[in-house]
């Protein structure tokens, strides 16, 4: 049976046996009471997929990159200052790297496995605190194919974009600046981080409010303006490690973000509008943070449909886990009648599974 046909059924029926036995807690999110699964149970669901992708083949996608730095990267601390000054960019992962190897271990399998370990365990402690349903949470990860997308694949940014989600409560708290201080260190394994300061103002207000409107106005001007748009952003990036992605991209021939996937990440969205006056009224601060997050991962998806779907198709990930799997559960269980939400529960099962066998070549 195919590894990849196992880690979804584990996420639907091992998590759904867990969830059906799991301890619940009563926690305080912004000052409301919610039940929640309990930190041992969240990590029972959570540990396999950890695993899974901790001993991954070491050839999968980019692993074998990774695994090659890693091999060449210095075992002492005498070695460091001069492998450092042949490091041209996010130096921050490298130092991580070496860290591990100098002070922990040598073996790639371990070194991967910490890896693995970090990512997973930040998204089962955020997606436990804030998801009204945390079994959904993880399988939508799982099927939306950002589990071997990200853990198994582009691991250096999706370093960068767990320690920018462990800063979640400063966000929804307003408390900027601590929480630009994480996106800067952040942004030391990944530049892209960066993208998350402007965003931590956007996603602020009402849902629905002038600036994420904007923001889509402004997406789909990129669109119909493609060619200044391209030209715009590569005078920005000019000056920066990425200066040559515009090039890049089109002489790769990216032919951008899959049209399909663009439509499953914008299902949050739609039923955000479908549910607009429900969440309005209701004023959940998560809720209405995820609500404009998912807005702006439409934006950024329907630019990359486009462009480039190798780099502007690879900064969604940084709103699309609060609007995927923090929204999209609540959005199921609360904007509509308890009979419908039970009937789209199952179809969108059903859906994601076929998206994740679809993009997987499992059918």
């Amino acid at each position: 049976m195919s590894e990849y046909l196992l880690q979804l059924l584990w996420v639907l029926v091992g998590g759904y046996i867990i969830k059906a036995v799991a301890k619940k807690q009563t926690v305080m999110v912004l000052g409301r009471r919610e039940e929640r699964w309990s930190v041992s149970s969240a990590l029972a669901l959570m540990i396999p997929i950890i695993l899974w992708a901790g001993f991954r083949d070491r050839w999968f996608s980019d692993t074998g990159a990774y695994v090659t730095a890693f091999i060449e990267r210095p075992d002492t601390f005498s070695e460091l200052p001069a492998y450092l000054e042949t490091v041209t960019k996010d130096k921050g992962f490298a130092v991580f790297s070496c860290l591990i190897k100098i002070l922990i271990t040598d073996n790639y399998r371990v070194y991967l496995l910490i890896i693995a370990a970090i990512q997973g365990l930040i998204l089962a402690l955020v997606f436990r605190k804030y998801s009204s349903d945390y079994w959904l949470s993880v399988f939508l990860f799982v099927a939306a194919t950002d589990y071997t997308g990200w853990m198994f694949n582009g691991i250096r940014q999706f370093l960068a974009v767990v320690i920018t989600l462990a800063g979640t409560k400063w966000l929804l708290e307003k408390r900027y600046i601590p929480y630009i201080i994480l996106v800067l260190f952040a942004s030391l394994f990944h530049q892209t981080a960066l993208i998350m300061i402007p965003i931590a103002f956007i996603v602020q207000g009402k849902a629905w409010n002038g600036k994420t409107i904007l923001f889509i106005v402004l997406s789909v001007a990129a669109v119909f303006f493609v060619d200044k748009f391209t030209n715009i952003l590569d005078d920005m990036l000019s000056d920066t490690q990425y200066q040559n992605v515009v090039s890049d991209w089109q002489s790769w021939n990216d032919d951008g973000t899959n049209f399909l996937r663009v439509l499953v990440y914008s299902v949050p969205a739609i039923l955000a509008f479908i549910g607009r006056k429900r969440i309005i009224a209701d004023d959940d601060p998560v809720i209405t943070m995820a609500t404009n997050a998912s807005l702006i991962t439409v934006g950024i998806y329907f630019v990359s449909m486009v462009t480039s779907g190798i780099f502007i198709g690879r900064l969604p990930i940084y709103v699309s886990l609060y609007s995927n799997c923090i929204l999209l559960p609540w959005e199921i269980e609360n904007v509509f009648a308890r009979s419908t939400s039970q009937l789209l529960k199952l179809l969108l099962i059903v859906c994601y599974t076929g998206f994740y066998c679809y993009a997987m070549k499992l059918i």
